[in-house]
C-alpha cells in the first residue's frame, strides 16, 4: 500500500502527467521551488521558531522573529528559484520577501500574548489508514486545544487571495487532519479548521460533521483508485491551465519544450530559422489560405446559383471545364426531435434510420466509460491531431 496526501492528489487532479514526473519518474529539476512557495516556506519555518520557544516559555520579541526571518531568507534564497515572467515585470524576490515580512508582522501584532490555546503539535509528522489500506500522510502547521474539549488544525496561507466560506467548508487537507485528530484524540468533542490567511490578518473557520468525514474519505479512496488505475496503465494526460505557469517541470513537459528551447534563442534571426518555428509558420499560412479559398468557394457558388437562375440552365460551361448547378430537396428536422423519433419507433423504422454515434462511442472506449466486452469489438490504435492556435492560448484556427 502506498502513502498518499493532499499535494499528491491534488498534483493529479491538476495535471496527471505533472503527477507522473514527480511521484513515478521522480524527476529531479534544476529550479527547485518557485517564489511563491519559497516564501511561504520561510514564513512558516519563522512561526514554528516562534511557537517552539512558546512551548519553552521562552518570549520572542518581534524584532527578533523579524530578524529570525530576515536571517532564514538570506541563507536558503538562491537565484535558481522561479519568478514567473509575468511577475517579473511587477514585483520581484525583494517584494515577495518583504510581503512575507509584513505577514509575519501583522500575525505578532494580532495574536500575541499567543495565549489562544495549548499547542499540542507544530509541523506534525503522522499517517492515519484509509478504508482502502493506503496510507495517508498527515502534516500539521499548528495543533492546539483548549480546557473545553476543541480542538484546532491551523494552517499558515500566504495566498494572494482571501478564502471565502464555501471554499473553507470543502476543503480537504484540514477536513482529512480532523479526521486523524478524532482518532487519536478520543475526548475531542470538535475539530475547529483555521487557516489563517495572512496576507489579509484574517482567519478562515470551519468545522465537519462525521457523515461529511465519512463521505470526504469515500471521495479520496475513489480518486486514489482512479491514479492506480493512471499508473497500471501508464495513462497520465497533460492538463493545460494558468498553473502551467508556475511548474517546475515546464521544460520538460512536451507541450512547453519547444518553447521553453526558443526562449533560450536571443538572436531573432535564429529564432525565425528554428525548424518547428517555420513548420509552424507555414502551415499556418496554408490554413488560413484553405480558411480564405473556402470562404471564396462559398461566394462562387452563391454567383453561380444565381447565374443559372438567371438564364434558367443547369450546367455552365468554363474554358475546360463545366460546373452542374441543379437544384435538390432536403428535409429540415425540427427543432424538438422527440416526437417525430417516437412516432418512428411507433411505426417501427427507427432502427432502419439511426446511426451510431462514433464520436460518443470514441470517447466511452478510450475513457473507460464503457462495458469490456463492448470495448474488446473494437481496436484501438494510435493517430494525431494538428491544430493550429495563438501562442497563449486563445482558441484554435482549425485542425
Amino acid at each position: 500500500m502506498a502513502t498518499y496526501s493532499h499535494s499528491r492528489i491534488s498534483t493529479y487532479e491538476n495535471c496527471p502527467y505533472q503527477y507522473k514526473l514527480h511521484y513515478i519518474d521522480k524527476l529531479e529539476v534544476d529550479t527547485p521551488t518557485t517564489i511563491e512557495c519559497f516564501m511561504g516556506d520561510m514564513v512558516h519555518q519563522t512561526l514554528e521558531f516562534l511557537y517552539k520557544n512558546k512551548k519553552f516559555k521562552k518570549r520572542v520579541a518581534k524584532n527578533i522573529l523579524i530578524k529570525f526571518y530576515r536571517d532564514l531568507w538570506n541563507k536558503n534564497y538562491s537565484e535558481g528559484i522561479l519568478v514567473v515572467k509575468a511577475d517579473k515585470e511587477k514585483v520581484n524576490a525583494e517584494n515577495y520577501r518583504k510581503m512575507g515580512e509584513q505577514f509575519i508582522s501583522d500575525y505578532y501584532d494580532r495574536m500575541k500574548p499567543f495565549e489562544q490555546i495549548t499547542i499540542l503539535g507544530l509541523e506534525t509528522q503522522d499517517r492515519m489508514t484509509l478504508p482502502d489500506g493506503n496510507q495517508w500522510h498527515v502534516r500539521i502547521d499548528k495543533l492546539g486545544c483548549d480546557d473545553k474539549g476543541n480542538y484546532y488544525v491551523c494552517d499558515y496561507k500566504t495566498n494572494a487571495r482571501m478564502k471565502d466560506q464555501e471554499e473553507a467548508d470543502s476543503d480537504r487537507q484540514l477536513a482529512m487532519y480532523s479526521i486523524w485528530v478524532k482518532d487519536k484524540f478520543k475526548d475531542a468533542k470538535s475539530v475547529k479548521l483555521i487557516w489563517h490567511m495572512l496576507a489579509f490578518n484574517k482567519d478562515a473557520i470551519s468545522e465537519r460533521t462525521d457523515k461529511q468525514l465519512k463521505e470526504l474519505q469515500e471521495e479520496v479512496t475513489n480518486l486514489i483508485r482512479e491514479i492506480e488505475k493512471a499508473t497500471k496503465e501508464n495513462n497520465f494526460p497533460r492538463k493545460q491551465t494558468a498553473l502551467c505557469d508556475y511548474c517546475v517541470y515546464k521544460e520538460q513537459c512536451p507541450s512547453f519544450k519547444h518553447e521553453a528551447e526558443l526562449d533560450k534563442i536571443e538572436d531573432v534571426e535564429k529564432f525565425k530559422e528554428n525548424e518547428g518555428v517555420k513548420l509552424v509558420d507555414e502551415f499556418s499560412e496554408i490554413k488560413t489560405k484553405l480558411s480564405e479559398l473556402k470562404k471564396s468557394e462559398e461566394e462562387f457558388k452563391e454567383k453561380l446559383i444565381n447565374y443559372a437562375k438567371q438564364f434558367e440552365i443547369d450546367v455552365v460551361y468554363g474554358s475546360n471545364k463545366k460546373c452542374s448547378v441543379k437544384e435538390f430537396e432536403k428535409i429540415v428536422m425540427p427543432e424538438d426531435k422527440t416526437e417525430l423519433i417516437e412516432l418512428m419507433k411507433k411505426k417501427g423504422i427507427w432502427e432502419d434510420f439511426v446511426m451510431l454515434n462514433y464520436m460518443k462511442l470514441n470517447s466511452g472506449v478510450i475513457k473507460g466509460n464503457i462495458e469490456e466486452e463492448i470495448k474488446n469489438k473494437v481496436e484501438i490504435e494510435k493517430d494525431w491531431r494538428v491544430s493550429v492556435s495563438k501562442r497563449k492560448g486563445e482558441g484554435e484556427e482549425g485542425e
